[in-house]
């Protein structure tokens, strides 16, 4: 395995006649009618398009703005799940009746969206632009974050978690073209490196410095400014993206040529319209029913049937992928190294959403910690997320891809397990301190783990 940002090696076999990258998008294959017409089933191409590299900006100044900016994608998507999970309790006292399932939908709803629209976002921002799409994104998250703190004045609390839901749209469109607009600017290199690196190490410190402003504000002042704030942020960034993020990352009008002429709904298949469906249809149902069980319970016939559904969508959408011209996930590019990779990086990051829940349930409702106080608790985690950060920048080159993921899952496992064994009259020293300690070697870690070097630039996307 090579780092995630090393140079492409394109899974099909080159052609004979080198192209150029305009060639690749412009000149269709000629040969592929009538290789159709005999039968001769052809290596399908995960690349949607051909984006050269955009040119890094020059002066310094300028490259902190530009870093500042797209690193903020990835800030106020954790900055995004703090906004509820951190106040969720005093958010519910603004309705009457609100129990605990309701509760957990505040959080549930925008990770929920956020998720699963990643699946689609890197796959239009290579069609329409990357800085485009990224722009767009942070519009929209500021949109839903105005409307959520408007939602004060609703009479329950559905109104507020449709617009968290919505607010997880714009976390989905934001990130993926984020890291997209950086793997395009930065070659091959330690600057690369050290770039991601940071990009990652803001994760952490986004749900945890957001997360004081947004105690402090739910405590002393009134919960929704924090989503007005956030509103704020959201559109200011969207202006600076535009000023600070490269033209050159999104593609010139009708450039992307190579769809046929006569072909007028080719942009489904570009698209993959009937996988995104599948699988965004997929990952909600079952999203939807393992959050709504513990309210209504597993007797409730719609709970396991909409989970059944979920599944045969997910099942449906495999097959889809197999089939598709332009699939939103390549089946040929999951090797079995590439496979377990990813496998470990989702039960990780799915084993701290679940401890970061909880924590604040176990602070503030067991042992009576006001939000604030309950952020406070994680302050050494920014720290030790920067030194992981510099830490996994410096080992990169130097030890292989095993070993940086022994220390993303090492982190993740035994940070779990310390917080799964807490007991509630034991000092915050003993355990709770030492997981904030070891919890940011398992996130910071693993977004810069290196994937196969044989994965094309917009699947690793």
């Amino acid at each position: 395995m090579a780092p995630v940002h090393s140079e492409d090696i394109p899974l099909e076999s080159p052609p004979a006649t080198p192209r150029s990258d305009t060639e690749k998008d412009s000149i269709p294959d000629e040969n592929e009618d009538d290789d159709e017409e005999n039968g001769i089933n052809r290596p399908v191409s995960i690349a949607i398009s051909t984006h050269s590299m955009a040119k890094r900006p020059e002066s310094l100044l300028h490259e902190a703005c530009f870093l500042f900016v797209v690193s903020m994608a990835q800030f106020l998507a954790q900055t995004g799940l703090a906004l509820s999970v951190i106040s969720a309790h005093i958010i519910g006292k603004s309705w009457k009746n609100v129990n605990d399932g309701q509760l957990s939908w505040f959080a549930a709803s925008f990770s929920l969206t956020s998720g699963t629209f990643i699946l689609v976002a890197g796959r239009l921002g290579d069609l329409y632009g990357h800085r485009r799409l990224f722009i767009i994104g942070f519009f929209w998250y500021g949109l839903w974050s105005l409307l959520a703190g408007f939602s004060v004045y609703s009479t329950t609390t559905t109104f507020f978690i449709f617009c968290r839901a919505f607010q997880g749209i714009g976390a989905g469109l934001v990130l993926p073209n984020a890291i997209a607009i950086l793997g395009r600017t930065y070659p091959p290199g330690r600057r690369k490196e050290l770039v991601f690196s940071l990009f990652g190490a803001t994760a952490p410190a986004g749900f945890n410095l957001a997360g004081v402003f947004i105690a402090l504000l739910a405590q002393r002042a009134w919960w929704p400014w924090s989503y007005w704030i956030m509103a704020i942020f959201c559109f200011g960034l969207a202006v600076a993206g535009i000023f600070v993020i490269p033209a050159t990352l999104d593609p010139p009008p009708k450039s992307d040529s190579s769809i046929k002429e006569g072909h007028k709904y080719d942009f489904i298949e570009r698209i993959d319209i009937p996988g995104a469906m599948l699988g965004i249809s997929g990952l909600v149902l079952i999203n939807f029913s393992w959050n709504q069980a513990p309210i209504v319970g597993w007797t409730n016939p719609y709970t396991y049937a909409l989970l059944i559904v979920g599944f045969l969508f997910l099942g449906g959408f495999g097959l889809v992928e197999r089939k598709a011209r332009f699939p939103l996930i390549p089946t040929s590019i999951f090797t079995g190294d590439l496979g377990w990779t990813l496998s470990c990086i989702a039960a990780g990051w799915a084993s701290f959403g679940i401890t970061l829940y909880y924590y604040y349930q176990f602070m503030e409702v067991i042992k009576g910690d006001e939000p604030l106080l309950a952020v406070g608790k994680w302050a050494a985690a920014p720290i030790m997320g920067v030194i992981a950060g510099l830490t996994t920048a410096y080992l990169l080159s130097r030890v292989s891809p095993s070993v940086i993921m022994f220390m993303a899952m090492s982190g993740f496992l035994i940070s779990s397990c310390l917080m799964a064994t807490i007991p509630v009259d034991q000092t915050y020293w003993a355990q709770a301190f030492v997981m904030t300690l070891i919890y940011p070697f398992g996130m910071y870690v693993d977004q810069a783990l290196p994937l196969p070097n044989s994965v094309e630039e917009r699947a690793r996307n």
